[in-house]
């Protein structure tokens, strides 16, 4: 939940500042219509994921680290070195294998029961070999 309020206050600061700027209304227009369009890509991907590629899941098994999307099933990552895990949310960078975009996640404390977010947290910080490749 917090992560669509902070969503919509950016997506509201964004639409705030166009209008205050000093350019003609067509290009106001476009950057409204950007506006709207990257949220159309990212709400139901990466906020209310109620898309099929919206990853749900997380697993971590002796292969590696795995996450979960409709489409794609279960897909082996390889977490990247700047991924953080902090008490009010774990963002996740990662790489999908075989692919070189990296990628980023932020799982919010409140999407989680407490106990599963700071073991989540622990695991992040203190597992062997999470920056290896996926095998």
């Amino acid at each position: 939940m917090r992560l669509l309020v902070c969503y919509l206050i950016a997506q509201g600061l964004a639409w705030l500042a166009i209008l205050f700027l000093d350019v003609s209304a067509s290009l106001k227009a476009l950057a409204w219509l950007l506006c709207i369009g990257h949220g159309a890509w990212v709400l139901p991907r990466h906020v209310l994921l109620t898309s099929d590629h919206a990853f749900t899941g997380l697993r971590r098994d002796p292969a590696g680290w795995q996450l979960w999307s409709e489409a794609g099933g279960w897909e082996n990552i390889q977490l990247r070195p700047d991924s953080l895990a902090l008490p009010q949310a774990v963002v996740l960078r990662f790489r999908l294998a075989g692919q070189r975009r990296v990628r980023g996640l932020c799982i919010a404390s409140d999407s989680l029961a407490p106990d599963m977010h700071r073991r989540l947290r622990l695991r992040l910080k203190f597992s062997r070999r999470r920056w290896a490749a996926p095998g």
